[in-house]
This record gives C-alpha cells, structure tokens and sequence, in this order.
C-alpha cells in the first residue's frame, strides 16, 4: 500500500503551505519551514500523507471581531520536527495572511485587549518568554525577560496587569541534601505523585505571577502563590484555560488542587480559587464541592463566574456539569441538572446574554446554547461532524469542525440559524487529492437488548460484491467517546485505506448516551463493555462483504485492556491482535501507575481487600489470568514514558505470548509516552501497524 503514492519530500522543496499569505513588506514566505503540498500519484492515503497534513491550533478573535489569529504546525519529515507559524485571517472573507516564518514554533496567542498588538510565546532569545508584535507581524518585541521559562500569560482587561505562569522550585532534590556528591544521580522519595504521565516530578511548581504592565514591558512581579507546594495551572496538562481575569481587572480566578503526594493521587478535588490583586486575598470559590472543578468564566458583566464542575471526588470521568455563581449573592446553580450529558468547552457570548458549550449528540460533538435567565438549553448545530472550541465573534462563534474524514479547520456558526461559514482550508490541497471511504452510522443491538452506535468506515471504492477483512476498533478511555474525531494515530481513513472494513462502537462506558450508559464500566471491565464489542463485530461480520475468517482486533489504553482481554476471551473469532499501551496485569498496574483515583474508582478497591467483593471481582478480569486460552498472534506496542500504564504491562504481554509459542512482536518507543507524538515514529507505527494486519489477514 505504501507504493501507491510518492510524496515529495527533498528539503529544498518545501517552499508554501496551502494557505499561501504574503509577508509585510511584499516578501513571500521562507523556503525553510513550511512544505508545499505534495503532489500525490494515488488517491489513497499513506502514512507520509497523514503526517503532511497542517494541524491548526491556538485560534483567537480580535477585540473587534473582524480578525482571527491562529497557528499551523507543519512536520518536516526528514528532520523529525514540527514547525508552527501565525496566520491572521479576515473573518469576513476568510482570507488568510502568514505573518511569521520562523523555526521558533510561536504558541500560546493572544489579541491584546486594545486589539494593537497579538502577543504569543517564543523561545528565540535562549527562553521562552511573552512577545508582542503588530496584526501583520511586523515590530516584534520581548515582553517578559525574567530568568526561567515563562509557560503561560494573559493580560488584565484594562491592559494594567498581566499574570504570568512560572516554575518555582521548592523541593529538594538530591543535590540539595546531598551538595557533596554532585555526581550522584538519584531520587530519594517519601511519598505518591513523584512522577505523573510522562515526567518525573522536578522539584518545581507551576505558580501565577501578577506584574505590572506599562509600555510592552512587565515590572514588579508578584508570586500570588507564593511557598504553597501546589500547582496552577494543574500539571500535567493545565494551561491558561484554568485561569481568567474579571473584566474590571480586580479579580483573578484559578484553578488548582491544593493536595500533595498519596493525598493527590487518591482525590480529584481540584478548587476554583478568587484572588483580588487589591487585598492579596484568596478565597476558595468552590469549597464542600468534592470533585473536579475547573475552567472559571467570567460573564462580560462580571456578575457571573461560570465552570465545568464533577460531583464525585475521586472519580474522573463522572458527568460535567455546568455550575454558575452569581458573584454577588453567592448563590451557585447547577444548570445542568436535567440535562443527561456533558457539558465542556464553555464561552460566554459577546453581550453576556448567552453561554455556549459543546456536547454530545449521537456520536458527534455538537454546540449548544444556555440562557443564564431562564435556565433553557438548545442545539444549535447539527450533521455528522465534531465542533468544538467555541468564541464569540459578533454575532457569531468562531468554531474548530473535524470528522474521521478532515482534520480541524475553523468556521463561524451562525447562533439564530446554526448556518456556518468556513474560515480556513489548510488542508484542502491535501483533502482535494484523497478519496475516503463511506463512513456510516450503524445501530448494534446489545446482548441486554439496547442499541448501541456503531461507525462503520468503508474502503475506498468499496465494492459489497467484494468481500473484505474487519478491524474491530476498541476505544480507550475507557470513558471516551467514538465521536468525529480526527486521528494522527488511530486514524479510521488511514485503516480503510488498507483494504479494511473499520467497527468503531460506542460500547459502554462511553460518556454521550446519559450518565448510566457512561458509569457502567467501573467494576465490569470483562464484562458487558467487552459483550457490546463482541455485539458490534459479529453484526458487521453478518454482511455478506465480510471475510468473517479474516477478522482482527486493534485498541490503546483501555482499548489496548480490551484487546488483552479479548485474546483470551474471543471463541476463535478473530485472526489478529494489536494492543497499544494496555494493561495486561491489575495488580502489577494497580502499584505502579500514579494517578490512584483512576484505579479505586474503576476497580472499586485494592487487590488487597480480600473483604471487597466488588474489587475481587475486578480483579478476575485482569487478562493475564487467561494467557492459557492465547492463541492468536499478536502486536504489542508501548511507550517507555507512559507512566499511566507503564511499557512493563506490554513487556508482560508480549514475553507471555513468546512464552506461550504464539507468533508475537513488540514494538517499544523509548522516547514516546501514552502516545506517539514524533513524526518518523509516527510513520513507523503506521507501517508497521498495517504490516501486522496485512500479514495475517490478508491472503
């Protein structure tokens, strides 16, 4: 398959990106950073053809709302790096201009709130540190210039403050206690969290700074956390989205989790803190409130502070609620009471009349609407596509669409007519060359008697004369949900491509189809969640154009679990096995992962509660207590930096199917974590992914 297209990759040849701009002054963009779309001799998508695709990101609407900013980031195959630049597009006619081109990767964009300048991250002086430059791109210049990096900033409504977020090290580490042995290469620990997803705790603390800001300069800094042993933004993937300023500027609202060690590890309790630049007094916004909250919204009058909020401590994936506050009386609402799904990604709208927010609809991710005065929610938007994201702009909201056939591209949703207008083609020199195959919703019914949804993507030029190999997708999460989602890794277009019919089912314990179907799993991990699998496949595989011989099983995370599982648990269904990331032994995972609220909750207890009977019963779904029923070959794939599921749980996977005398490869990245982030390991992947499948699948 991969013969099918030549991709033109000579570093002297990438020159312009689809979206070609000119530079201020008349210049053209550089030759160095960007490549041109490539010339494809196949419609057919390949691995290379995957990761030429530009990702847009960091989209931001001017005060005036004629303007959108954002960044592409490019991947230079050959060098095994990204580039990332800056666009500005008008939003009225959609018209792009690049107004950077530089191997600086510029991130983190911002409209000063006068609308003169866009300030971004960049690391171009040996840090990286807060710039601004003019709408064009021209008069660049350095902002912040402090010792260390700074990770994230925003500027006060009335442009009188910024609030920066830096590193602070407060810990010891073995030099500190030790200064006589400078060679000495060692931790020393005495409790939890000492590492979290793919990073060893470093001492440091993520901490919000509040400076003065006068004439693109920034001056007496103040640690607002100043000795706490807390981060904010929360490692390890909070940023300034946890972070806002009320609109008179006074008051800075955070997020963060004031636990630490053994106590982090087993609570979700994250809190909404108030700090008033005025007084220096902090106040907790959310406390008695057990779960999760996060993501603080000021409305544009400051009379409402809005977030996402969980009920349950511990549990990460229980329903995200909508809770407002009225800052005035304090009274605090949920306005999502009797709506049965998530609600995430919210924005106020320009006058304050209206929130939007994003949730689930038959699979995809749809915009909806709230009337803070009367409590009423609608769906604005429909179609088999994801939007997500949402900004005011005007009378509009700026939004990202994406579907398992197009990566993300923005657009603006009108909010009367749920009409949308696109905004940026990226990718549609990419797009225009491809053929996808049909992706169609299928109802499964379930060995309980409910429907569950099922994507079924089809080859390109799929003929029903024909008949064809089946992959079985098994999604991870495991609470997540098979919506529009497009993927640089577990790309349904990618798998087809090969000849294969993909069944992606929404199975339980997916969030989308109402709290009940989404909380069943905890506790059944081998249990209904892997029937609803089995459901999906063999409905499909009922289809005269399917080789009911010729089936195989893919998944990572939880769908790597299941794949374990399944290798034990199939009935000689399927021919072929590849479990990405997956857990393989509960017990061994139970002591060795980091975040222990993930495992009380779904497990329901330690291996160790003999008097558990819910944890007991957990625990006999663990895959390795089946390898004696193992007997199709299998591909394990794993990063050495996943500390959420560590690369021994498939080291234990793969040396247990060598043991057994089952045809077995393990495909180990040193220098990946939970996902495959590099684009030379991201094409290895790929090829050898399919090449796994073809071999025994395929005559």
């Amino acid at each position: 398959m991969r013969n099918y297209i030549l991709v033109l990759w000579v570093a002297a040849l990438l020159t312009a990106c689809q979206e070609k701009g000119v530079q201020p002054g008349g210049s053209t963009p550089g030759a160095n950073y960007v490549p041109e779309t490539p010339a494809l001799t196949s419609p057919v998508m390949t691995p290379e053809v995957l990761w030429s695709f530009g990702r847009v990101g960091d989209a931001v609407v001017s005060p005036d709302a004629k303007q959108v900013a954002y960044t592409v980031t490019w991947f230079n195959i050959p060098e095994d790096k990204s580039y990332r630049d800056v666009y500005v597009a008008d939003l009225a006619t959609g018209t792009p201009v690049r107004i950077t081109d530089t191997p600086e990767r510029e991130s983190s964009l911002q409209w000063r709130p006068d609308g003169q300048k866009l300030a971004f991250l960049s690391a171009v002086s040996g840090s990286s540190q807060v710039w601004e430059m003019n709408p064009d791109g021209s008069d660049r210049s350095m902002v912040t210039n402090g010792e260390g990096d700074i990770q994230g900033f925003a500027y006060s409504p009335d442009i009188s403050r910024m609030c920066l977020v830096r590193s602070v090290k407060l810990d010891q580490d073995i030099h500190d206690l030790y200064p006589d042995l400078p060679k000495a290469n060692a931790r020393l620990e005495s409790d939890l969290m000492y590492r979290h997803w793919d990073s060893w705790h470093d001492y440091t603390y993520n901490h919000i700074f509040v400076a003065d800001y006068n004439g693109g300069k920034v001056a007496q800094e103040k640690d607002i956390m100043e000795g706490e042993r807390f981060d904010a933004p929360m490692k390890p993937f909070g940023g300034m989205e946890e972070i806002a300023w009320s609109p008179d500027g006074r008051i800075l609202a955070y997020t963060c989790k004031k636990l630490s060690g053994k106590a982090y590890s087993l609570s979700t309790n994250s809190d909404i803190y108030l700090y008033d630049t005025g007084s220096g007094s902090t106040t907790n916004l959310t406390e008695g409130m057990p779960g999760y909250d996060r993501y603080p919204r000021f409305s544009p009058d400051g009379r409402l502070l809005a977030w996402e909020s969980m009920a349950r401590d511990g549990y990460e994936a229980d329903k995200i609620r909508l809770f407002m506050a009225d800052l005035t009386t304090g009274e605090k609402r949920d306005y999502t009471a009797d709506f049965d799904n998530n609600a995430e990604q919210m924005a106020w709208s320009g006058d304050g009349k209206a929130l939007y927010f994003v949730s689930s609809v038959q699979a995809t991710d749809q915009l909806f609407i709230l009337d803070p005065e009367s409590g009423e929610i609608a769906c604005l938007t429909e179609g088999i596509h994801n939007y997500g994201h949402p900004l005011p702009a005007g009378d509009k909201v700026l939004v990202t669409k994406t579907s398992m056939s197009q990566p993300a591209e923005l657009c603006l949703v009108d909010p009367v007519t749920g009409g949308e207008t696109p905004v940026t083609a990226v990718n549609k020199g990419l797009l225009d060359q491809l053929t996808f195959g049909k992706v169609e919703m299928r109802m499964v019914p379930t060995s309980d008697g409910k429907e569950m949804l099922t994507w079924v993507i089809y080859p390109p030029g799929f003929d029903p004369a024909q008949k064809y190999p089946a992959i079985l997708y098994c999604q991870g999460g495991p609470q997540s949900t098979v919506n529009q989602f497009w993927s640089y890794r577990w790309n349904f277009q990618m798998m087809a491509a090969g000849g294969y019919i993909v069944v992606a089912p929404n199975r339980r314990g997916v969030p989308g189809f109402g709290q009940e179907w989404n909380e069943q799993i905890s506790g059944d991990y081998g249990g209904q969640n892997i029937r609803d699998l089995l459901a999906a496949i063999d409905d499909v595989a009922r289809e005269p154009y399917v080789d009911k011989d010729r089936l195989g099983a893919v998944g990572a995370s939880y769908g790597g679990y299941a794949v374990n599982f399944l290798a034990g648990n199939h009935n000689g269904r399927f021919k072929a096995f590849i479990s990405h990331c997956g857990i393989f032994n509960f017990e061994q995972q139970h002591v060795t992962t980091e975040e222990m609220w993930f495992e009380n909750w779904d497990k329901k207890g330690s291996f160790w509660e003999a008097e558990n009977a819910a944890a007991q019963r957990s625990y006999r779904f663990s895959p390795h207590l089946f390898v004696q029923n193992w007997d199709t070959p299998i591909l394990v794939i794993h990063g050495e930096k996943d500390f959420r599921i560590p690369y021994t749980q498939g080291m234990g996977a793969f040396n247990a199917a060598v043991l057994r005398g089952i045809p077995a490869q393990f495909l180990l990245f040193p220098d990946e974590n939970h996902w495959v982030l590099k684009p030379q390991n991201g094409i290895l992947w790929q090829r050898v992914f399919s090449s796994w499948l073809d071999k025994w699948l395929k005559p």
